[in-house]
């Protein structure tokens, strides 16, 4: 709880993985990657509560070995790769609606962005208190050397052109101005916007700046495999 205000916590995890078969077990340090947001979200002072939402039984079997109850495995609908996020975490608060259990603020913590310092989370939700007026909170990187006016696409022409249209010649990165990726480390939102909006970040939510080693979401092997390195560079301050 946070200043009076309960904090659910969920962690998102599908079996299913096209670019990494089961990426959510697959051990990452010692670990099933699974088991490290469990773990962060455990340190936190504010949560309340801990709900791993998964249509698999081995990922739940994982999340109950590390201390995390699963009443239920996520319906077939809520868990396909058309199925918006908005839907599991509707159902999981319906859930806790039905059993008595209101929440004030949902955080999602994504498996696959581990990359958390030992006080991100706790820290984001810190941000709430000084920032009247904001939704919520979103972890943001920034942007390097794949910045939108450098990229480019290729038309059915075979040609190659700037993908963001602009009349600005920009040959070097750092004359750009500084752009942001929304990353899993941390989405934070208060449960009736959620309900009315369906989004867990917009215009009115404050950025939580991640650094430049948090930027990676596991998505295929090469993606595991940097964060296994940053993992190991790093875990002084990870939890």
């Amino acid at each position: 709880m946070f200043k009076k205000k309960t904090i659910l916590a969920i962690i998102p995890a599908r079996g299913g993985s096209k670019g990494l078969p089961g990426k959510n077990i697959k051990p990452l340090c010692g670990k099933p990657l699974i088991a490290w947001s469990i773990e962060q979200a455990k340190s936190s002072k504010y949560i309340d509560e801990i709900f791993v939402s998964t249509d698999s039984q081995e990922i739940a079997d994982v999340a109950i070995d590390y201390g995390i109850q699963v009443p239920f495995l996520r319906p077939k609908e809520l868990a396909s790769d058309t199925s918006p996020s908005s839907e599991f975490v509707l159902h999981t608060i319906n859930y806790y609606r039905k059993i008595g259990l209101e929440f004030d603020y949902i955080i999602l913590l994504e498996p696959t962005s581990p990359l958390r310092k030992k006080d991100d989370i706790d820290n984001a939700i810190q941000l709430l208190d000084n920032n009247e007026g904001s939704i919520g909170v979103v972890s943001l990187g920034e942007v390097h050397t794949e910045h939108p006016n450098i990229t480019k696409y290729v038309d059915d022409k075979g040609k190659i052109l700037p993908y963001v249209d602009s009349d600005k010649n920009i040959t070097h990165r750092q004359n750009l101005s500084k752009v942001y990726f929304p990353y899993g480390v941390v989405y934070l939102v208060g449960r009736e916007y959620f309900e009315k909006k369906n989004i867990f970040y917009s215009r009115d939510s404050t950025p939580y700046y991640i650094e430049r080693w948090q930027n990676y979401e596991v998505d295929d092997l090469i993606d595991f495999l940097c964060i296994e390195t940053i993992f190991n560079y790093k875990k002084n301050i990870i939890i």
